[in-house]
């Protein structure tokens, strides 16, 4: 008898009813970089967890996962989509009463949340994201996967994880450059001997206070001020970092005047102005901007 692949789908409680577009937008729209929609929901993988997602009717969120992981999916999804915290209360804790552009954009993406991934794979999704598109880093992380990571699930889905960074430091540098790497190999291959030199570094440091943590994620070989603070914003649940890439200085130029403006300046403004949810905010700007900000010009 053929086994099952996917578990019945059961509903994910501590969620409020969510729309397509703001679904997509949490699992494909830049905080993670394993999640593919297929047959009318998303399948992603984190850690050795394989999940499907999607919305019923009524907007509520359902999984389901292999049978043979069923319960790690249980116990790893609520940490996963951040439903330790009460995102309506983080929201209308954000200055939107006072700031009209951010208000319009809460109200375009109602129940837009933080994921909270593993910190060691964030890191690797953030140092393949340099001067790439979603669509590129999907394409590195998956090579990565299918060509260095154990597989997980059962064998006719041939899922795989991503290679640990131990795993990663055991890896030429030439190999990783034929995951489409490019000169990130050299980053990731540098870092993770790095991390192998210095065990429990990694895991000190998700622990420690923002700005010790962030100084010490960009000591690190390619990472920079906006690759620390996404590795800590979405693999660390650090709200107060306040990632500034293009879209950001976009938005910050046409919504905030802060034209000419550095990327240092605007993640220390964004943090003065958005307060200790300063990434919170930070993603409902950066999607309503990067899907709407066009037509609103």
């Amino acid at each position: 008898m053929a086994t099952t692949l996917w578990s019945d789908w059961q509903l994910v409680s501590g969620i409020l009813p969510l729309t397509e577009p703001v679904l997509a937008e949490i699992l494909d729209g830049g905080q993670a970089f394993r999640w593919q929609f297929v047959d009318g929901a998303w399948i992603g993988q984190w850690s050795d967890c394989v999940v499907r997602l999607r919305l019923n009717p009524g907007g509520a969120l359902e999984w389901s996962a292999p049978p043979s992981l069923a319960d790690r999916v249980s116990t790893g999804l609520p940490r996963y989509l951040g439903l330790d915290r009460n995102l309506p209360a983080l929201v209308d804790a954000l200055p939107w009463r006072s700031d009209p552009h951010l208000a319009r954009c809460l109200a375009a993406y109602p129940g837009l949340r933080i994921l909270r991934q593993p910190f060691g794979e964030t890191l690797l999704g953030f140092l393949c994201s340099a001067t790439k598109q979603i669509v590129q880093i999907k394409q590195m992380m998956a090579l990565l996967a299918e060509r260095h990571g154990a597989p997980i699930g059962p064998v006719s889905m041939a899922a795989r994880r991503l290679p640990t960074w131990d795993e990663l430091a055991a890896i030429p540098e030439r190999e990783l450059r034929d995951c489409a790497l490019g000169f990130r190999a050299k980053y990731i291959a540098d870092t993770a001997k790095f991390l192998a030199r210095h065990p429990g570094w990694l895991e000190e440091t998700e622990t420690l206070p923002y700005s010790e943590a962030k100084s010490r994620l960009c000591s690190l070989p390619g990472v920079g001020e906006k690759i620390a603070d996404c590795v800590l914003l979405f693999g660390a649940g650090r709200l107060e970092a306040f990632p500034v890439d293009t879209w950001i200085l976009k938005t910050m130029a046409r919504r905030y005047d802060l034209n000419d403006w550095k990327p240092a300046q605007v993640s220390q403004f964004g943090r003065a102005h958005f307060g200790a949810l300063a990434g919170l905010a930070q993603q409902f700007l950066f999607a309503w901007e990067r899907r709407e900000g066009r037509a609103a010009n």
